[in-house]
């Protein structure tokens, strides 16, 4: 069971192939079996929340808000860390910033 701002290595199927890779996300929330995650990349120039050293990765990266992908519990492997209260807030205003455009 994982808790919303873990940071969990999720075997993530990419949009544009039926490739399966290795990534980083960050847990948003957990129901029936499924994990609701944020991708998280190392291409700082993305838009999105930045994590450093200082916040527990393993380099610089950006949480993407806009990239949510629901995926089975089985498809985590393994929680790297969590992120602060700080990050866990700035991550909900970013969310929230984004929804705002269903206005």
């Amino acid at each position: 069971m994982f808790s919303p701002g873990d940071v969990v290595l999720a075997r993530v199927q990419f949009t544009d192939t039926f490739e399966v890779k290795k990534r980083p996300a960050v847990v948003l929330f957990e129901e029936l079996d499924n994990v609701v995650v944020a991708g998280v990349t190392s291409n700082t120039r993305m838009q999105g929340v930045p994590l450093s050293r200082a916040d527990g990765a393993a380099r610089e990266c950006v949480i993407k808000v806009n990239y949510i992908i629901t995926l089975a519990s089985m498809m985590v492997e393994r929680k790297l860390f969590s992120l602060s209260a700080a990050k866990r807030r700035e991550l909900h205003e970013a969310l929230l910033a984004r929804l705002a455009l269903l206005g």
